[in-house]
């Protein structure tokens, strides 16, 4: 039985590397800190001014992956996000959750 431990703890970590992890270095890796930050507007909205839009909004995790990966338009004013086709829908469902945690 010991023998198997070690092989379903690779399993497992094998399993975890294919996930991304919410964090703002992704945020920067995936460019969205070009336009966004944390507590400041920059050409977008804040990131702590997206999760207040949308707190107790159930939909607002799927919603925002999309608008990540597919871009928006009139949500914020005038100047549209542009889609991010570079950012894969694990990607984009961690970075919504990761913004929607920024309060």
């Amino acid at each position: 039985m010991k023998a198997y431990i070690p092989i379903a703890a690779l399993a497992l970590m094998a399993l975890g590397a294919g996930t991304a992890q919410a964090s703002p270095e992704l945020a920067k890796a995936k460019n969205c800190t070009a336009c966004h930050a944390v507590s400041t507007k920059l050409v977008g909205p804040a990131f702590k001014d997206i999760a207040a839009k949308y707190a107790g909004n159930k939909e607002a995790e799927a919603m925002l992956a999309q608008k990540i990966r597919k871009g928006s338009t009139g949500v914020w004013g005038a100047i549209p996000m542009p889609a991010n086709p570079q950012v894969n829908e694990a990607e984009a469902t961690t970075l919504a959750q990761w913004v929607l945690s920024q309060k």
